[in-house]
């Protein structure tokens, strides 16, 4: 096995980067086609979701394969490969099989433990076999993957460590409110009617909200989302769909929109989605997010500036040090040693009398130290005070978006919209690293530990059961030359006595292959038992021909078993 895959997600690569380098179908088909033309790889399989893109290999040559499959992604994505370099990674064997296995659980996902890239890996699957790319190696590998993620799935909780995408997008919009408290009675948009915005919609079906208008640039596929929303048994939701330029109109109306497009360009833009809040946008709240400063200001405690009797200070200089006071650190910054000294020894004289000790008798060692630094530098560096910062209160939101487009759907400008509230994959991503990890998780990594070592030793048993094969059958061609000439040595013989001479030499045959061959397949599957292939094709000085058409079969019999049902 010399698996590899190159890639970058979410955990590698920044929101911008992956927006760009999004394959659409078109493009995941012609990377397949160019990866198993090109010299290094005799397979290939694609994982492209929202949040990742990753290409599998069978390769023959590690370095090459690397160079080459990265070449491929940065042709095929539209992004530099010096751009593009920095944010791959790349995982070899078995650390290749762990990865996939990892993703298939949901350990690698924005939102660990969901379950939607088993359909993802599916797809995946189903595509390179379509197009014929995948071969015994990657068949072998997505289809385990397959049961790897159901297993962890039902053997352990990694479904309470998170949810879909979706469900934990609404419940950042939610702000810690249940999501179905929040959502009921609301109207909701849905742009888009692939996968996700059909799972979006059947999600906000089941938190109760009132109404779902779908909306799509095809408008069949809107009203069949639709009229499953509206038919389903287990929610009671109207539902209709719209097409894509009624988008601007249902969005006025609208409290919560989801949008999930295969779109390159923006769908809203920052001055559509601000033209539908206008008029519902409260005029008390865009009021009060103007605040001046200058009423902030005013907040701030008198300055003892001027009141200080005695002071050798020029008070007129020192009046920008607003709320400070004079005997304190900013008051005397920028003054020079000789003038720090008069300071110092008016506030430990005769203010001492108009301060509490306890609070005079540090400030005057702070001055004495200003003045002996002074004296070593010079001047006491200038010292500001940052200027008080406004609290601006935002109105409460009365249009929740959720962007789970990838590139992204929504213009990024709409986050400082008032009355609006944004969730996309940037900011998922940034709510999910903060999420707390169940502990089933450590099960689930368990689990794909010991599928890693299951997966790696069936195949390295696989490896030499051709061989095997082509052993037992050059055997039956020594029995079966042997029985030949037996007959011409005695054509008297009777059919009863010959079936019985035949069964017996091929008892002995089988005996005496039967250990050697258990016992190989074992030390085959063990690691770096790959080389008991080779030395059982010398020692038997078997046809490596013969070896390759068998492997061959078994290989074209275990692909057209592998496209039945996952």
């Amino acid at each position: 096995m010399s698996l590899l895959v190159v890639g970058l997600s979410h955990r590698s690569a920044p929101v911008s980067l992956l927006e760009r380098a999004t394959f659409n179908a078109d493009a995941q088909i012609k990377l397949l086609q160019d990866t198993v033309a090109a010299e290094p790889a005799a397979e290939a399989a694609v994982l492209a979701t929202c949040n990742r893109i990753e290409l599998y290999a069978d390769v023959d040559k590690f370095h090459a394969g690397v160079a080459e499959l990265s070449t491929l992604l940065a042709q095929h994505s539209g992004v530099g490969l010096d751009e593009l370099t920095p944010y791959l990674y790349v995982h070899y064997e078995d650390r290749a099989v762990h990865h996939l296995f990892s993703v298939a659980c949901g350990l690698d996902s924005m939102v660990v433990g969901e379950g939607q890239i088993l359909g993802q890996i599916k797809d995946s699957l189903a595509k390179a076999q379509e197009l014929h790319s995948a071969g015994r190696l990657l068949n072998d590998l997505f289809q385990q993957a397959l049961r790897v993620g159901k297993r962890a799935h039902s053997e352990t909780g990694i479904d309470r460590a998170g949810q879909s995408l979706v469900t934990f997008g609404l419940q950042q919009l939610s702000s810690g409110t249940a999501v179905e408290a929040w959502a009921r009675g609301k109207r909701a948009l849905v742009i888009g009617a692939g996968s996700m915005s059909s799972l979006a919609a059947a999600t906000l079906a089941r938190a109760g909200v009132a109404e779902i208008v779908v909306a799509n640039r095809t408008s069949d596929r809107a009203e069949r989302l639709a009229q499953i929303i509206t038919e389903s048994p287990e929610t009671d939701v109207s539902a209709r769909a719209v097409p894509m330029d009624s988008v601007p109109f249902e969005l006025t109306r609208a409290d919560v929109a989801v949008s999930c497009t295969g779109a390159t360009g923006l769908v809203l833009t920052a001055d559509a989605v601000a033209a539908a809040v206008a008029d519902r946008v409260s005029e008390d709240a865009t009021a009060g997010s103007a605040a001046p400063l200058d009423d902030v200001r005013e907040e701030l405690p008198p300055t003892s500036v001027g009141v200080e009797d005695g002071c050798p200070l020029d008070l007129s200089a020192v009046q920008g040090a607003s709320g400070f006071s004079v005997m304190g650190e900013a008051a005397v910054a920028g003054m020079d040693a000789a003038t720090l000294e008069q300071h110092a020894a008016w506030v430990g004289g005769s203010a001492v009398d108009r301060r509490e000790a306890a609070r005079s008798t540090p400030e005057a060692e702070l001055i004495t130290e200003l003045a002996t630094m002074a004296a070593t530098v010079g001047r006491i560096p200038e010292r500001r005070r940052p200027e008080p910062v406004a609290h601006i209160p935002r109105p409460a939101p009365v249009l929740s978006l959720l962007d789970l487009a990838m590139p992204r759907d929504v213009d990024a400008a709409v986050h400082r919209l008032a009355g609006v509230r944004l969730v996309d994959i940037e900011s998922l991503a940034e709510a999910s690293a903060d999420a707390p990890m169940a502990a089933d998780v450590d099960a689930v990594r368990r689990i794909v530990s010991d599928e890693v070592a299951a997966f790696g030793a069936a195949q390295r048993a696989a490896h030499i059961t051709p061989t095997v094969v082509a052993l037992r059958a050059m055997a039956a061609e020594v029995v079966a030359g042997e029985i030949a000439r037996l007959d011409g040595r005695l054509p008297g013989l009777d059919d009863k006595h010959r079936a019985e001479i035949t069964q017996t030499v091929r008892r002995v045959v089988d005996k005496l292959l039967h250990a050697p061959t258990v016992r190989v397949k074992q030390l085959a599957a063990e690691p770096g038992g790959a080389g008991y292939a080779d030395a059982l094709r010398t020692l038997f000085d078997l046809d490596q021909e013969t070896v390759a058409s068998v492997s061959r079969a078994e290989e074209d019999s275990e692909i057209s078993k592998n496209r039945g049902p996952a």
